[in-house]
């Protein structure tokens, strides 16, 4: 067990100590493979559960232990608690990885916290903020927010959802059901075309070939509201995903449209377009490096259609993203809103008249959606609102639609149709 604890160290570190996203540190770490699955499941674990297990430590210690104690008692806890390891097997693990670390001096110290956690009885939580915050994982404000906009009991539904399913997209004109039949893939089928919810699917060379790819239901919902709401008659048109990375809607609009500009401001981000859509043989798809929230003189007026999937807090999809609470506190979302609206304001001059332009996020708070939908508004008479009907379920709202993880398999998403008048 000390290998792969050692290898969920030093991703976990990475996160922690370095601000590494979690997929990122993953991918720069080199790990056993014969402990991927294992590995992948303690460190998305522990950050999943961040904040429980912080609390934890919180009540076991006098003080606050330096970060790589806190982090090996992270990845103690979470084994005794929630995988049901035996608590002297991972307490052994754990005082092994600190000698591999170097650090035996606090070997005793870990070993009498996870004995004395495995004798403690913790209270109950409570219905405050604190108490759900521990019991579902968010960051108290999050939990104010989303109690105060959706209401206790349905918040509650939303912070204790997740999803173990796997959304697989295949190419247009290929049965995906057949091929996931043959595979013997126990699936769901949704209303998007060829896009199915998958059971401990396996990717295999046909993912490198592009026969399918991975997308999450929200994301393909958002494209879809886009495609529902333009004339099907005009479909050769160019249109631009305006903040792009990694690709995903860029690549599904391509099957429809004639052109597809994908702009992003990162440069090694337009690289993952642009290998996106090279494996999914999307040669329609121009991957363009620029700014969202600067103009760019050739793009006033060129497009039918815009989608502005912008930079969020990504609360709608923490479980799947559990990092992102480590990253997005109270102030960035109030930094992000003015980001957002500076997104929509420059790109709705990118649309044609009569074009359409649709605004998405990944969120389930409300100043970043129907909030950056009514100032845009404000400043810019000559859009109006699409009423659109979303395939999947969803809540609507004053201004756009709501989707929701409880409802959506894990899914958060939020999506409003403008229409630049003629």
């Amino acid at each position: 067990m000390v290998n792969a604890f050692y290898d969920s160290y030093c991703i976990l570190n990475k996160v922690y100590s370095e601000g590494a996203y979690v997929k990122q540190a993953m991918a720069s770490t080199p790990i056993e493979e014969k402990n991927r699955a294992q590995i992948t499941k303690i460190c998305y674990g522990v950050l999943d559960k961040d904040i429980f297990l912080s609390d934890r430590i919180k009540r076991l210690c006098d003080k606050n232990p330096k970060l790589v104690v806190r982090t090996v008692l992270k990845i103690a806890i979470y084994n005794i608690e929630f995988l049901k390891k035996p608590p002297y097997a991972v307490t052994d693990s754990a005082v092994e990885l600190l000698n591999k670390l170097g650090k035996k001096g606090v070997s005793g110290f870990v070993n009498a916290v996870l004995r004395k956690y495995v004798k403690t009885t913790f209270p109950d939580f409570g219905n405050d903020l604190h108490g759900l915050s521990l019991k579902y994982d968010y960051p108290e404000f999050a939990v104010k927010k989303i109690v105060d906009f959706y209401g206790k009991e349905r918040a509650e539904k939303i912070m204790g959802s997740s999803s173990e399913l796997t959304g697989i997209r295949f190419k247009r004109g290929f049965d995906g059901e057949e091929y996931l039949n043959n595979l013997n893939v126990n699936y769901l089928k949704t209303p998007f075309e060829n896009f199915f919810l998958a059971e401990k699917f396996s990717r295999n060379s046909d993912f490198d070939n592009g026969t399918y790819t991975f997308q999450s239901i929200g994301s393909v919902a958002v494209v879809y509201e886009l495609l529902n709401a333009f004339d099907k008659d005009k479909f050769t048109a160019e249109v631009l995903d305006a903040c792009a990375a990694p690709g995903g809607k860029s690549v599904l609009l391509s099957e429809f449209f004639g052109k597809v500009y994908a702009e992003e401001i990162h440069s090694h981000r337009v690289e993952l377009i642009r290998q996106y859509a090279k494996r999914m043989g999307s040669d329609n798809v121009e991957e363009e490096e620029g700014d969202a929230c600067v103009l760019n003189p050739s793009f006033v007026g060129r497009f039918s259609a815009v989608l502005c999937d912008v930079p969020c807090s990504g609360y709608g999809v923490l479980k799947s993203n559990p990092d992102i609470k480590l990253h997005r506190n109270e102030e960035n979302i109030e930094e992000l809103t003015g980001i957002q609206l500076g997104i929509l304001n420059n790109c709705s001059k990118y649309v044609s008249s009569g074009g359409i332009m649709v605004y998405s996020t990944c969120s389930i708070f409300r100043e970043e959606n129907d909030g950056a939908v009514v100032n845009f508004l404000k400043g810019n008479k000559d859009f109006c609102l699409v009423e659109t009907k979303p395939l999947i379920p969803h809540l609507k709202t004053e201004y756009g639609v709501q989707f929701l993880p409880d409802e959506c398999f894990g899914a958060g998403f939020y999506a409003a149709v403008l229409k630049k008048i003629k």
